[in-house]
């Protein structure tokens, strides 16, 4: 799955980072590598950007930008930790 078909409020992980090298490079700069939670927050009305939180931040990507970052379903947190 990608970021783009994100639902709203699914904590995901990311996995891969592609894209061009300008766009790769700024994520990562953010700190958005593979292992990092995202939950996307936000779509805009016409339905880009769209906005996500992680590591204690919000950032707003492009839809089409965001096809290129790969994710998983984050596992469910247990209730002891």
């Amino acid at each position: 799955m990608t970021l783009d078909g994100a639902a709203p409020d699914a904590r995901m992980v990311i996995e891969r980072v592609g894209g061009d090298r300008a766009f790769r490079r700024r994520l990562l700069e953010l700190g958005l590598v593979p292992g990092t939670q995202v939950t996307l927050i936000r779509v805009a009305p016409m339905g880009d950007p769209l906005v996500f939180a992680a590591r204690g931040s919000s950032l707003s990507i492009r839809h089409a930008e965001a096809r290129h970052v790969a994710v998983a379903a984050a596992e469910a947190e247990d209730e002891h930790g």
